[in-house]
């Protein structure tokens, strides 16, 4: 799972089944698909992938390996050019020499040091930087008709930077606070600034200075357009404490009376006015370009009208690659067997018990091995704004990212469920299968927000992401994993894995999918949900349900 900051899920519905009895231990899943799981793990984790780290050889190995596995189960190729593979073209931008930056306050030049009074981050788009911009505060630089936040109105951010204080007022939903903590930049793009400045809304909290000026790693298509940098946005930066201060220098308001106004009951930051300083930056940028590929494969729907949709089965392939720092002697492979070698292995299984129905599904089923999703969710991002199938055929998605299998789970919690009605066909399938749906556990990860199918639900496509439990023990695994194992060399093959665990994970995965692809109406938005309303305002919507239904 990707490694961004960590709401309670509210719908009625999952209030209904988090409040049913606690089921008893479920069936065994097949032992033949246990075996045929933790073949699959056992080679994308092993140590000879050195981690699958995106555009490594270790990752084109894997990739190989998931294309063979595609061919044998059946499926067809639905990547580029009739084949297996999407390659994702990447770009690492970092800096030959440090940039020049300066800050002009009072009539006054004041130099800042690169990762120490600044951090300017590295661009894909533009070899060359060379500009001069006035700044303009704007609060927590926010703008969300839903919420009734505009930090923009009123003020002019044609060709100026905008200044903007992290985090976001209190009293949002996690997930909403963490979509609009991540589209930051994009809000002052569109509002006509041409770059942007994070400052901190406490002194502190963190040093935001930290946080950039290392390599960015991004995709820049053949248009020259990047994935996570808006169109327009020159600079990124964030700034030391003492910097931040310096930027209101001058102003009508000092730094230290714009924080006066953050409390944690305010619902809206403070109001925005233009500053005095004026920032400068040169800076020359070192590009190196590699591809990366997403795996795609694809079994036909069998009903004439729907087999031109779509529903995905997807998993995150990557890893993080091999340990820089590591001693003589120390594991320097992140082997990455539950992060994400369990999930792409379930995949495997689900396509598996598709191709062995009697009966092919009504809607065509892709299954996608994605690249890049520990850098940034990158290889999801390209592939949902250059699908190799009609981008408006996709209606569905299910995410298989991370699951614990190291205990015999016996409920699931389904992020995004909330939100469609895939949440009811989640909840059929679970039933099914003996297994409860619980709500989020940690709502203050924003998990909804931190995996590959929150590209797709950005274009408009309900999704949603299992992840095993915290009943029948599964907290206690979960609390040592998130603490000791995650993101480290210790998730491989050493752990007690349970594979019967994940020949149950990819029949439930199977069985929501299967719903989704054989639904006489496809997944749809509900009504007043805020990411259907703000992604795809002009779709079909289904009732929400209310509380007892």
């Amino acid at each position: 799972m990707e490694p961004t900051s960590m709401r309670l899920l509210s719908a009625a519905f999952l209030f209904v089944i988090a409040t049913a009895p606690a089921l008893a231990a479920p069936p065994a899943g097949d032992p033949a698909s246990a075996l045929r799981v933790r073949a699959d793990v056992e080679f994308l984790a092993s140590d000879g992938l050195e981690g699958r780290d995106t555009g490594s050889k270790g990752y084109q190995i894997a990739a190989d390996y998931v294309a063979s596995q595609f061919r044998a189960i059946g499926l067809e190729p639905a990547g580029e050019k009739g084949g297996w593979f999407q390659q994702v073209p990447f770009r690492r931008a970092s800096f030959d020499k440090s940039p020049v930056i300066t800050l002009a306050v009072n009539g006054k030049r004041v130099a800042l040091e690169q990762g120490k009074d600044a951090s300017l981050r590295p661009s894909v788009t533009a070899k060359v930087r060379r500009l001069s911009a006035g700044l303009v505060f704007v609060g927590y630089g926010i703008k969300d008709a839903r919420y009734r936040i505009d930090d923009y109105r009123g003020l002019d951010l044609k060709g100026k930077i905008a200044v903007v204080l992290t985090g976001a007022p209190k009293g949002l939903p996690t997930e909403i606070e963490a979509h609009i903590n991540a589209s930051k930049d994009r809000m002052a793009a569109d509002a006509g600034a041409i770059g942007i400045i994070e400052v901190a809304v406490r002194p502190g909290r963190y040093d935001p200075v930290r946080r950039g000026g290392r390599p960015l790693i991004d995709w820049v298509d053949s248009s020259g357009r990047a994935g996570s940098t808006p169109q327009g946005l020159a600079v990124q930066v964030s700034v030391s404490e003492k910097i931040a201060a310096l930027l209101f220098d001058g102003a009508q308001r000092s730094l230290v009376s714009v924080r006066s106004e953050v409390s944690d009951h305010a619902r809206s930051g403070p109001r925005g006015f233009p500053l005095r300083t004026v920032l400068t930056v040169d800076a020359e940028n070192k590009w190196e370009d590699f591809a990366s590929p997403e795996v795609v494969g694809r079994l036909r729907g069998s009903d004439p009208a729907l087999a031109g949709e779509h529903v995905v089965l997807m998993g995150h392939l990557d890893h993080l690659g091999m340990r820089t720092d590591a001693k003589p002697g120390e594991d320097a492979i992140y082997n990455g067997a539950l992060d994400n070698a369990a999930g792409v292995a379930t995949m495997l299984e689900a396509a598996r018990q598709f191709v062995a129905q009697p009966a092919r599904p009504m809607r065509s089923v892709l299954f996608i091995a994605n690249t890049g999703e520990e850098r940034g969710l990158l290889g999801a991002d390209y592939y949902a704004n250059h699908p190799t199938v009609p981008p408006q055929s996709i209606v569905g998605l299910v995410d298989l990212d991370m699951p614990l299998l190291l205990y015999p789970f016996t409920d699931v919690t389904a992020f995004g469920a909330d939100h469609s009605t895939i949440g009811a066909m989640v909840a059929d399938a679970a039933r099914s299968m003996s297994v409860a749906v619980t709500p989020d556990p940690m709502p203050q990860e924003a998990i909804f927000t931190r995996s590959d199918h929150y590209m797709f639900v950005r274009r408009g496509v309900p999704a949603v992401l299992l992840m095993t439990g915290h009943g029948n023990g599964g907290k206690a695994f979960w609390d040592a994993y998130l603490g000791k194992t995650y993101h480290s060399p210790q998730d491989d093959l050493s752990q007690k894995i349970d594979w019967d665990a994940g020949a149950r994970y990819a029949q439930l995965n199977y069985r929501i999918a299967r719903a989704m692809a054989d639904a006489p109406q496809r997944p749809m938005w509900l009504q007043g949900d805020y990411f259907g309303d703000l992604f795809d305002p002009r779709g079909p919507r289904a009732p929400a349900p209310t509380k007892g239904n």
